[in-house]
């Protein structure tokens, strides 16, 4: 097995840390993290064969180790947007040598994973798409407001985080607002990170015990959330006919109250060929049955890609 990586310079001040590893001449595939401002993981290598592919991990623009790091409040984020991040793509299948690979995502990944799919369906061998969701505004709106039903201690914490007269507002914008304060921004990354460990339904994150992190994160976060990632609120479930013929996995989790599971449920009976399948006992991440479920797709998607012998 063979493993690359390095910085790659995408133009706009950004460098992108990526990694590739796996057996030279494998079925190529690209991980898509979740956030956006997670970073890729080393987890996502347990969901491939390495023997089977050669897995691309990527840190999306300001993310993880990529650079400038939008963790630091001076960092600009008017060019980071997901038409950039589709074009990074792009780029970064260009560096690598790839001609089509297939493209996993969880969570923001899977909006990120779809936009790009859908611009470009030549690219893409197979979507895997797990914790599925599509960042628009009702989406949105469900996760700053409408999740607060089932934690309404918690939400309560975290509506009163922002000034009375943005409590009944967009949460989102209003945390957008207190992370460009530099007497609030600290506390305000605490709060919406804090909201973010309840919703997801797991364990308690330690990355949000690193304020780097957790500023990170928050900035980038309330940064796409308050432009519904710069699409349409029906632009992916509208292109899901560009996808006939692009083989698809969604998994998701019945537990999970974060991304409804109406959104993998629409996206499935749009797409052409595409299968669902829910976890019923999970909640939103990759917990042991998504990733599961996870790796049999992969699995699956290698076996079909194998050259057939003599009958």
């Amino acid at each position: 097995m063979t493993r690359t990586g390095g910085m790659l310079d995408v133009g706009d001040g950004q460098r992108l840390r990526w990694e590739a590893g796996g057996e030279a001449g494998a079925k190529p595939a690209l991980a898509l993290h979740g956030g956006p401002g997670s970073g890729c993981g080393s987890w996502w290598s347990d969901l491939f064969d390495p023997a089977a592919y050669r897995l691309v991990l990527v840190d999306q623009r300001g993310a993880g180790r990529s650079l400038p790091d939008a963790g630091d409040p001076a960092t600009d984020l008017a060019v980071n947007t997901t038409h950039h991040l589709v074009a990074d793509l792009e780029r970064l299948r260009t560096h690598v040598g790839v001609e089509r690979w297939l493209v996993a995502g969880v969570s923001w990944g899977t909006t990120l994973a779809l936009a790009y799919a859908q611009r470009h369906p030549q690219r893409v061998s197979e979507l895997i798409l797990f914790s599925v969701g599509t960042t628009t505004r009702p989406e949105v709106e469900w996760i700053t407001r409408g999740v607060g039903h089932h934690f309404p201690a918690a939400w309560a914490r975290f509506r009163d985080g922002v000034a009375p007269a943005d409590r009944n507002g967009s949460l989102v914008d209003a945390y957008a607002r207190l992370l460009g304060d530099q007497k609030r921004r600290e506390q305000a990354a605490r709060d919406w990170c804090a909201w973010e460990d309840v919703h997801v339904g797991g364990p308690h994150d330690p990355r949000y015990d690193d304020p780097r992190f957790r500023m990170r994160f928050a900035r980038l976060v309330t940064h796409y959330w308050r432009h519904a990632a710069w699409l349409g609120d029906t632009e992916l479930l509208d292109g899901m006919p560009r996808l006939a013929g692009v083989p698809g996995v969604l998994i998701h989790g019945g537990r999970d109250v974060s991304s409804r599971l109406a959104v993998p449920q629409s996206l499935a009976d749009a797409w052409p060929g595409a299968e669902l399948v829910v976890i019923e006992d999970e909640a939103h991440g990759a917990h042991p049955g998504i990733a599961a479920a996870v790796r049999a797709a992969t699995d699956r998607f290698s076996r079909e890609a194998r050259p057939r012998g003599p009958a």
